[in-house]
C-alpha cells in the first residue's frame, strides 16, 4: 500500500524529500532576479514609490531565502534525524509563504494602487509563473504548496474584485480553478514520486533484508547464471574456498574455481568432476567436498531455469562427531581396542571370507583374563583399575604375533584372534609371552600391584567354523586354567566340550527343578559342646536329577549363581527351613546360606521377611550365614544389608572362618554373632601341638569379640575331646554327630540327642558316639 503523505515514509525517503527543497540555489535566484527585474521596470514606468518598496521585500526575501539554503548545505540532518529535517521544512514552508505573500501583496497594490496596465500585466504574469514555480518546487509536502498557493492567490483575487468592474472579478474568480488545478498537479506529480519512492523504499528494503540475510545466513550461497558463471555469491560461500580462489567471486566461471582448487590439491578430481556434472545436468542433489587440511563442505545443488543455486554448508563438526561416533560405537574407549561388536563384525567377515574359499589353515582364539581383578577396584579404586587395564593392553601388543588382532571383550576380558600363522609352537610362544609379560608389577593407585591371567584358547582347521563356537571353547578351556589354580594356559579339549554340554543341560534341568519344587532340603545340627545338645541346625539344599542321580550342592548352585537363580533357590531355602523350624523346640535355630549375588541385591531383606512372617518364626531363631567370598565384591553393600538383619534379632554367621586373606578386617566392621571356624583348623588338632594352640587361639579372639564360636568338621571322638578341653569353643559341628538328615529324621535327633544329660567333662572314661555316623 502506497504512504498517504511524506511523514509516512521511511525516515530515510522523508529526509531526502526535505533536502529537495533546498536544491538548486542558482535557479531560484535566476527566478528572484526575473521578478526583481519586472517589479522596478514597472517601478520606473509608473514612478510608484510603493513598487521600489516590493522590490526591496524581494530583495530582502530572496536574500533571506539564499542564506537559508547555504546554512542546509552546510548542517544538512543525517539520514535517519527525522525531527530535524522536519525544523527544516517548517522554515521553508514559512520563508516561501512570506516570499508568496510578496507576489500576491504586488499584484493588489498593482492593481489597486497603481492602475497601470503595463504594471498590472507584469504582476499578474510574473506571480503566475511563480505559482507554477511554487507547485514545481514544492510538489513534494503539500502543506507548503497549499500555503504559498493560498499566500498567492488571495491578494491576486481580493486585487482583482477591488478593480470593480465585472471582468475583473470574473477573472478573480478563474483564479479558484486555476489554484485548484495548481494543486491537484502538485498531488499528482507528488502522488507519482510516493509511488515511486514506496516502490524504491520496498525494493530497497527487500535488497537490505536479501543482503542481509545472506551475509547472516550460516551457510554460504552461490547463484550460477545460464553460462555457470557466478551470478551472486556471499561471503561464507567465498570463505569456503579461501586461500583457494582469491579475489571476487561475481562473473568468474564455477568451473574454473574446481579447477583452481584442484590445481592447488585441495580439492580431489574425482569430487570436483562429480560436482561439475550436477551442475551441468541439473539434477540437484548434496555432496560433501573435503578441502585442504580436515574442512569438510556439504553442497545442496538445486536448480530452477537456467539458474542454479550452490549452498555451502560447514559439516567439519558433524562429520568429525559422526567419526568419533563410529570410533565410540567401534572401539573401547579406555584402551582404543576394538570392542566386542566392532570385533565379532571383523572375525565373522574373516571367517566367512575363509569359508568361501575353502581354507583350511588353522586359526586361533584367545581369551586372556585377568585374575582377581575385581579386588584392584575393591582396594584401590576403579581410576587404578582403569590403569591396569590401559596398561595390560599395551603390553600384550608389545609381544603379541604380528598377525594377531587384539581386542576388549568387556572387563578384564581381553581376545587375540589370528588367521594366519596359528602353528601349535607360535600359539605357545605368545601364550607363554603374555602370562610373563603380564606377571610383571603395575604401579597404579600409588602402590605397586601383583597381577597374573589366565589364558583359554582353541585352534581349529576346519573351514566351516562360528565366532559363537570359538568363543565358547576358549571360555571352557579358560575355565579350565584358572580351576588348575590359575596364571595358567590351557588349550581346548574335546572333552572339555563334553563337560560344557553337560553343564548346559543342569543348568535348564535346574531352572526346571526350582520351578517344579523339586529341589529339598537336609539339617545338619549344630551342638553345644556344654550341653552335648543340639543348639541349631544348618538347612542345606540338595538336588537329585531323575536321570543323573545326586549332583554335588557345590555344582548346581554355582550353577545357580551363574544363571541368576540363586536368589530363587535362598527364597526357597528361607521359606523351607523356617516354617521346619517352628516345629523343633524354642531354643533351637535354623541356619541359612546365602551368597554372594544374595548380597549384592536388595531383595534378600524382603525374602527373610516373608519366611518370618509365613511361618511365625522369631527372628532370633533364623541365622544368616555367609562366607567371606560373599563380602569381597560389595563390602559397603554386604555390611548396610547384614547391619539391617542384624537390627531385627536375626544372627549372622561368618562361615569357613580363617581360609580368607582378611577375615580380622571383617569383624571389624560387619555384624556378626557367630563365626564358624574352618575345618582345616581341626584336622591336626589331636596330633599337632601347634594346630591346638592356633585352635584355642581363634576360640580366644571370638570370646574377646563376645562371638558364639562353632568348630566345623569334626570328625572324632578324640577331636571333640581335644576341643572340649583345651579351647573355648561354644559349638561343634560335624560327621561326628550324623550327616545331614532330612526334616523328620532331623527331629528324632533333636529328640533324642536333647534328651541325653550332660557328663562331667575330664573323668577320662571313653565316651560313645552321641549319633552313629
Amino acid at each position: 500500500m502506497m504512504p498517504k503523505g511524506p511523514r509516512h515514509l521511511p525516515t530515510l525517503d522523508y529526509v531526502s524529500i526535505v533536502a529537495s527543497l533546498y536544491k538548486d540555489r542558482r535557479a531560484m535566484l535566476v527566478g528572484m532576479a526575473a521578478t526583481i527585474f519586472g517589479v522596478m521596470m514597472a517601478a520606473v514606468k509608473t514612478d510608484a514609490l510603493v513598487l521600489y518598496v516590493v522590490a526591496l521585500a524581494f530583495v530582502v526575501s530572496t536574500a533571506v531565502r539564499y542564506y537559508n539554503m547555504l546554512a542546509f548545505e552546510m548542517n544538512p540532518p543525517a539520514p535517519d534525524d527525522r525531527s530535524t529535517a522536519r525544523l527544516w521544512e517548517r522554515r521553508q514552508m514559512i520563508q516561501g509563504t512570506i516570499s508568496a505573500s510578496i507576489y500576491g501583496g504586488w499584484c493588489l497594490v498593482s492593481l489597486v494602487f497603481v492602475r497601470d496596465p503595463f504594471a498590472e500585466l507584469v504582476a499578474i504574469s510574473v506571480t503566475i509563473a511563480a505559482t507554477i514555480g511554487i507547485v514545481t518546487r514544492n510538489f513534494g509536502i503539500d502543506t507548503i504548496v497549499t500555503s504559498q498557493s493560498l499566500a498567492i492567490s488571495i491578494p491576486l483575487a481580493l486585487g482583482l474584485v477591488l478593480v470593480g468592474d465585472g471582468y475583473h472579478v470574473a477573472l478573480a474568480a478563474l483564479l479558484v480553478p486555476l489554484m485548484i488545478s495548481f494543486r491537484f498537479l502538485a498531488a499528482d506529480v507528488r502522488a507519482m514520486l510516493l509511488s515511486q519512492v514506496h516502490e524504491r523504499s520496498v525494493a530497497s528494503r527487500l535488497a537490505l533484508q536479501l543482503d542481509t540475510a545472506l551475509e547472516t545466513m550460516q551457510h554460504g550461497l552461490c547463484m550460477l547464471d545460464e553460462n555457470g558463471v557466478i551470478a551472486l555469491a556471499n561471503d561464507r560461500a567465498q570463505q569456503t574456498f579461501a586461500g583457494i580462489a582469491e579475489g571476487a567471486w561475481v562473473g568468474r566461471s564455477f568451473a574454473d574455481l574446481l579447477e583452481e582448487a584442484i590445481g592447488k590439491r585441495a580439492l580431489p578430481e574425482t569430487t570436483a568432476d562429480r560436482l561439475n556434472r550436477m551442475i551441468i545436468q541439473q539434477t540437484g542433489g548434496k555432496i560433501v567436498m573435503k578441502l585442504s587440511g580436515d574442512f569438510h563442505c556439504e553442497v545442496t545443488i538445486s536448480s530452477r531455469g537456467d539458474r542454479t543455486v550452490l549452498l555451502f554448508e560447514n559439516v567439519t563438526a558433524r562429520i568429525r562427531a559422526q567419526e568419533r561416533i563410529n570410533f565410540m560405537a567401534r572401539y573401547d574407549g579406555l584402551t582404543g581396542l576394538p570392542n566386542r561388536a566392532y570385533f565379532t563384525e571383523q572375525v565373522e567377515a574373516e571367517l566367512g571370507s575363509r569359508e568361501r574359499a575353502g581354507r583350511s589353515d588353522p586359526v586361533l582364539l584367545a581369551i586372556i583374563d585377568l585374575d582377581d581383578f575385581k579386588h584392584v577396584n575393591d582396594t584401590l579404586g576403579h581410576l587404578a583399575g582403569d590403569r591396569v587395564l590401559t596398561e595390560t593392553a599395551a603390553r600384550i601388543q608389545t609381544v603379541m604375533h604380528r598377525n594377531s588382532r587384539l581386542a576388549r571383550l568387556g572387563g578384564d576380558e581381553f581376545v587375540i584372534y589370528r588367521a594366519q600363522g596359528a602353528d601349535p609352537d607360535s600359539i605357545q610362544a605368545e601364550a607363554e609371552a603374555v602370562l610373563a609379560v603380564l606377571r610383571r608389577p603395575f604401579q597404579a593407585g600409588g602402590g605397586r600391584i601383583d597381577l597374573h591371567a589366565s589364558i583359554g584358547f582353541v585352534s581349529s582347521s576346519a573351514p566351516l567354523i562360528a565366532l559363537d563356537d570359538l568363543i565358547t571353547r576358549a571360555d571352557l578351556a579358560l575355565y579350565r586354567a584358572k580351576s588348575r589354580g590359575k596364571g595358567q594356559h590351557q588349550a581346548f579339549v574335546e572333552e572339555m566340550d563334553s563337560a560344557f554340554r553337560y553343564r548346559q543341560r543342569l543348568k535348564g534341568d535346574l531352572a526346571t527343578a526350582i520351578a517344579e519344587d523339586k529341589l529339598k532340603l537336609v539339617y545338619q545340627p549344630l551342638v553345644d559342646l556344654a550341653t552335648r545338645q543340639v543348639a541349631g541346625c544348618e538347612a542345606l539344599a540338595r538336588w537329585d536329577h531323575p536321570e543323573l542321580g545326586a549332583i554335588p550342592p557345590d555344582i548346581f548352585i554355582g550353577l545357580a549363581e551363574e544363571t541368576g537363580q540363586i536368589s530363587a533357590v535362598t527364597r526357597w531355602v528361607l521359606k523351607t527351613a523356617t516354617a521346619e523350624c517352628v516345629n523343633w523346640p524354642k531354643t533351637i535355630s535354623v541356619a541359612v546360606n546365602v551368597s554372594a549375588r544374595d548380597l549384592r541385591g536388595e531383595e534378600l531383606g524382603l525374602h527373610v521377611s516373608e519366611a518370618l512372617e509365613a511361618s511365625g518364626l522369631p527372628p532370633g531363631r533364623l541365622e544368616i550365614e555367609l562366607t567371606e567370598t560373599a563380602l569381597i565384591e560389595d563390602r559397603e553393600g554386604a555390611a548396610a544389608r547384614l547391619e539391617a538383619l542384624a537390627a531385627k534379632g536375626i544372627g549372622i554367621a561368618l562361615d569357613d572362618f580363617g581360609t580368607g586373606y582378611s577375615s580380622l578386617s571383617y569383624l571389624r566392621g560387619m555384624a556378626f554373632s557367630k563365626l564358624k571356624v574352618d575345618r582345616s583348623f581341626i584336622a591336626g588338632i589331636t596330633t599337632s601341638e601347634r594346630s591346638l594352640k592356633l585352635m584355642a587361639n581363634v576360640a580366644q579372639l571370638g570370646r574377646d569379640l563376645d562371638l558364639v564360636l562353632v568348630a566345623e568338621g569334626v570328625e572324632t571322638e578324640d577331636q571333640l575331646e581335644m576341643i572340649a578341653r583345651h579351647t573355648g569353643i561354644d559349638q561343634v559341628q560335624g560327621f561326628l554327630f550324623g550327616r545331614p538328615l532330612p526334616a523328620d529324621e532331623t527331629r528324632a535327633l533333636i529328640a533324642r540327642m536333647n534328651q541325653t544329660r550332660v557328663r562331667p567333662l575330664g573323668t577320662g572314661t571313653p565316651r560313645p558316639a552321641l549319633v552313629s555316623k
